[in-house]
């Protein structure tokens, strides 16, 4: 039998690929065809249609990189093709490799309104069904030559300004063509055969029918007039494509997708036309296919369409109303999920939902990240807090070390939210149906015998494209086919639904779910880091400020600058934008737009501080920070408290000694700290021997995936950054400062190590201008703590990894995220370091021969990979980071704020009193803001910061009619023991990491 079928399938494939393929297309005319090279962008669809054409043929090479060309097609559709199928054929030099990775094209009719989308696997138009004869046939085609970008090699194609002039195309056949119906559907019946033929080892029986059905259709095919005895192969076949599928049978729901990557190895311009194509695809897709649905995510990308192509997005306004184009995932993109801030993760979800419930009245139930790279811990609360209560991810099934345990399951994140989520077994979100892939998710499967359905993205997806009309047709035989998993098309919603009905008691996933691959991308393009650190700070301040102006002094609110911003900040966060893994010309475009980003917040900031404060320059500086600050309340501005000084004296070793009343830390000659010792507690910080603020350089040059991997290997090789160019000290009333310089490579540091008054934080600034290839860059802070845990800061709190790798999971955890801080602590005593703009860290914990133990924690500074941007981070870089010892996980979080919301404006004449008050420091403030409505409510929303649970007081210091709790979209929520009356203050009462959002109606104006 085996033999048999190895015979049965040489011969197939020689069959299929050379004889039955080519008939589909079995009469062909060429067409005349004439091209238009724009000079530079994109322009105007009319203006592509008006220029002048030249006359160009099969062969003509055409695009320079990233170069737009309209090509025009035209012929008859001769007379004796009356009553065929007629298509035309336009191949703009596709090399058959990878959809959405090289060019693509747009193709218009001659009024301009758009047709479909061209790729490697669909070049076909539709031009009659059944034609007359004589018709005149003519398409524009909006052709864009995005480059071939090869994986992991070096190259100045990821930037226009870089990329040069040569063409990159040549153009293929443009042919008017004859589609012969039979051999297209009997080229679809005997690739799912011959596909699921190979994967029945446990139903011979049901092999052997396929294998003698295909013999006997092959047979059946005169290999010389295939068109005429097509009809008669597929009856052979009829047989067993009829064989229904078992009652027990797997069941997949096939979800019509094209994961289109927002930024990626192209620009976000670029990324507006793939979703144009794709969408103009896809909805002539379910003009013809009345069992299909399609679904998109990012509401971003639908805003593209409705900004740039209308005439598309009202194709797919009508679908969506039909219930066909299916609006998923409610998110503004698919985000990197690790390290966008709390707000950032929530707005997320409040402008993805917005726009979906405003364009087309739908409120999305679940989260859709097929393609994001692990999934933060403090995710689950906000998902639940958005309305929302499903979650779809793909990509843990890339993990290179241990592989997940389940594919329905719950997850619980930090505050003990769980959320049902689904992982489809599948193992892509690009399936193309093929019979390995279904047959892959019903044996890949592991709720087996408890639960009997799984999901399954259809479509060529990264670079866009969508299902086919191949895919669409193969789900139609493995509808209910014996031996196949039963296939139906599906929307997301309704197979949550019936699977969230049949598990009844799924299996609990507790904390992040860590994807163990791309663990560089905490890394990479640190610029843009620290752009989407900075732009989150500088929103909560702007909304703060401008929300407390427009309460005070009835100041305009800025709703329209703010939600530009906000969707600015959150497109950037696309999870191939913010994890550092795209071209160069997305990062010169990110850094420019967190400029603007800065420049306009800080105008609305300036604006709203001196309407508040007076433009006279004063004693009082405002606090943005959730907690009091030297005299400064929360939220206000007031004259900061005066504080005996820091003062530097020389050390009898070299170095220098900074000491205030708190802490007293030793650098040593070559610039180390070898001794911060915590004078409140009589304890020294460092252990003995060691030294901190270590800068440490790796070789670093991954297996794959330069931008996104870091191997555990790097760390076999260090090179200590010991030797000092310069070391000097200064001190003035508000701080003392050691500042030291150093050379390595074709790189240098400047550091200055400070402490200031009044403060157990000892601030540590690296300025490096960096100018390695794939070397990584750490900073060192060893600890002598005694800990098997330790902090990380994630969204709205913080979640505890082990400082030892008993287990594979703990062991391939060697890089991970965290926020503002980490904190290593024994019972009562602990450290902090806090961060302004760096994800990535290491710990590693060691014995000392004197039996002590040390924990090292290491920031992650610095890459330089050379795919896909082959300049990645060259140039100059600003860190800074604390170590605050005796630090409480609560004074961790206060430091963390202070480091990344220092505060910036001279003070001002007059002093401010914040909206609201809190008299419990782990209840934090995470937003002040003027409800989105445009109402004139004010938004605050809080959280239990440290873990435990909180009673706390919350005072509005401003006229209140009413208040309600609501979630983050600012729609009311049942009454919850939360948050309850208390006089003319509100008691909260707060489980661990509990986010809660309240709304506070103010009098008519």
């Amino acid at each position: 039998m085996h033999d048999d079928r190895r015979l049965i399938e040489d011969r197939l494939g020689r069959v299929l690929g050379g004889r039955i393929v080519p008939a589909i297309y079995p009469a062909t005319v060429p067409m005349r065809a004439s091209m238009w090279t724009a000079p530079d962008e994109p322009v105007p669809v009319a203006e592509g249609l008006a220029a002048p054409r030249s006359p160009v043929a099969p062969g003509t090479r055409w695009g320079p990189p990233w170069g737009t060309s309209w090509l025009t097609v035209e012929a008859t559709v001769p007379a004796e093709w009356a009553g065929k199928i007629v298509e035309a054929i336009i191949d703009l030099g596709f090399d058959g490799g990878m959809t959405g990775f090289q060019c693509e094209g747009l193709v218009y009719r001659a009024d301009g309104t758009p047709v479909k989308g061209l790729h490697p696997r669909n070049r076909w138009v539709r031009v009659a069904a059944p034609a007359h004869g004589g018709e005149q046939v003519l398409f524009h085609v909006e052709a864009a030559a995005n480059p071939v970008i090869g994986f992991f090699d070096p190259t100045a194609l990821g930037d226009k300004t870089t990329a040069g002039s040569e063409p990159q195309y040549r153009l293929g056949r443009m042919d008017l063509a004859v589609f012969d119906e039979d051999v297209w559907q009997l080229t679809q019946d005997l690739e799912v055969l011959g596909e699921l033929m190979h994967e029945m080892p446990e139903d011979p029986a049901r092999r052997y029918d396929i294998v003698r059905a295909i013999e006997r259709a092959l047979d059946a095919i005169d290999l010389r007039d295939v068109n005429a005895t097509a009809a008669a192969a597929r009856a052979c076949l009829a047989p067993v494509l009829a064989a229904p599928a078992i009652a027990s049978a797997h069941r997949i729901s096939a979800v019509g997708h094209a994961h289109i990557d927002t930024a990626w190895l192209w620009p976000l311009r670029e990324t507006v036309r793939k979703v144009a194509r794709t969408a103009a695809n896809m909805t002539a897709l379910l003009d013809a296919e009345p069992e299909f649905v399609y679904t998109m995510s990012q509401a971003a990308q639908y805003e593209f369409l409705k900004q740039h192509r209308p005439e598309v997005y009202e194709r797919v306004k009508e679908a969506v109303a039909a219930g066909r184009f299916v609006p998923a995932g409610g998110m503004w993109v698919e985000s990197d999920t690790n390290m966008p801030g709390s707000e950032a993760m929530a707005r997320q979800f409040v402008h993805g939902k917005r726009f979906f419930m405003t364009e087309f009245g739908i409120d999305n139930e679940e989260a859709w990240l097929p393609d994001t790279f692990g999934f933060a811990a403090g995710l689950p609360q906000i998902i639940k807090a958005a309305g929302s209560k499903w979650l779809l991810t793909q990509k843990i099934s890339w993990s290179q070390t241990n592989t997940f345990p389940h594919h329905t399951f719950l997850w619980e994140g930090i505050d003990g939210t769980r959320i049902f989520t689904h992982f489809p077994p599948v193992d892509t979100y690009n399936c193309s149906m093929q019979g390995r892939e279904i047959a892959h998710a019903a044996r890949n499967f592991k709720e087996k015998g408890r639960a009997t359905r799984s999901l399954a993205p259809t479509g060529w997806g990264d670079g866009g494209g969508g299902a086919t009309r191949e895919m669409i047709a193969k789900a139609a035989r493995m509808r209910d086919l014996e031996g196949s998993p039963k296939v139906v098309w599906e929307r997301p919603a309704d197979f949550f639904r019936a699977a969230e009905a049949e598990y009844e008691q799924p299996p609990v996933w507790a904390g992040e779910l860590y994807l163990e691959l791309h663990r560089a991308t905490l890394t990479s393009q640190a610029r843009t880091k620290q752009g989407n650190r900075r732009s989150e700070h500088l929103l909560r301040e702007a909304e703060l400020w401008a929300a407390t102006a427009a309460v005070r002094t009835g100041l305009d609110y800025p709703y329209a600058e703010l939600d530009r911003i906000w969707k600015t900040v959150l497109l950037h966060q696309f999870h191939d934008i913010l994890p550092g893994s795209s071209i160069a010309w997305v990062y010169r475009e990110a850094a420019q737009a967190y400029a603007t980003v800065a420049a306009e917040l800080s105008s609305i900031i300036e604006r709203a501080q001196w309407t508040l404060g007076g433009r006279e320059s004063g004693p009082h500086h405002f606090n943005p920070a959730p907690h009091a600050w030297r005299g400064i309340p929360a939220g206000g501005a007031g004259a900061a408290a005066e504080g005996r000084a820091a003062t530097v004296s020389a050390r009898s070793e070299g170095g220098f000694v900074l000491a205030n009343a708190s802490v007293r830390a030793e650098v040593d000659a070559r610039g180390l700290v070898v001794s911060l010792l915590d004078l409140e507690h009589d304890r020294e910080t460092l252990p003995p021997g060691a030294a901190a603020n270590l800068l440490q350089l790796h070789p670093d040059l991954p297996n794959a995936w330069d931008a996104w991997d870091v191997d555990r290997f790097y760390r076999n090789r260090v090179t200590d950054l010991v030797e000092v160019d310069l070391l000097a000290a200064e001190a003035d009333s508000t701080a003392a400062t050691v500042r030291l310089t150093r050379s390595f490579g074709s790189s240098t540091v400047e550091q200055t190590i400070t402490l200031r008054p009044d403060t157990r934080a000892l601030e540590i600034a690296t300025a490096v201008d960096w100018h390695e290839t794939e070397k990584f860059l750490k900073l060192a802070f060893p600890l002598d703590v005694h800990a098997d845990r330790y902090a990380s800061e994630t969204q709205f709190g913080h979640l505890f990894r082990p400082t030892h790798t008993n287990t594979s999971w703990e062991w391939a955890k060697f890089e991970a995220c965290n926020h503002r801080f980490v904190h290593v602590g024994e019972p009562g005593w602990g450290v902090a370091i806090t961060n302004d703009s760096t994800y990535g860290h290491d710990l590693a914990r060691t014995v000392r021969p004197d039996g002590g133990t040390t924990v090292t924690v290491r920031a992650s500074l610095l890459r330089a990979p050379q795919f896909p941007d082959p300049a990645t981070d060259h140039g100059t870089h600003r860190f800074r980071h604390t170590v605050v010892p005796g630090a409480t996980l609560t004074d961790a979080v206060r430091e963390g704020y202070r480091t990344n919301l220092p505060g910036f404006t001279p003070g001002v004449a007059q002093p401010v009193s914040p909206l609201f008050a809190v008299d419990d420091d782990a209840v934090v403030t995470s937003a002040v803001k003027l409800a989105d409505d445009g109402s004139g409510d004010v938004v605050i929303r809080l959280y239990e910061s440290a873990g435990a649970r909180s009673t706390a007081l919350l005072t509005a210091d401003f006229s209140v009619t009413g208040w309600q709790r609501c979630d983050l979209l600012e729609r009311p929520v049942p009454d919850d023991p939360a948050a309850t009356a208390d006089g003319d203050r509100i008691r909260l009462r707060l489980r661990p990491f509990q986010l809660i959002t309240l709304r506070f109606a103010r009098p008519a104006h």
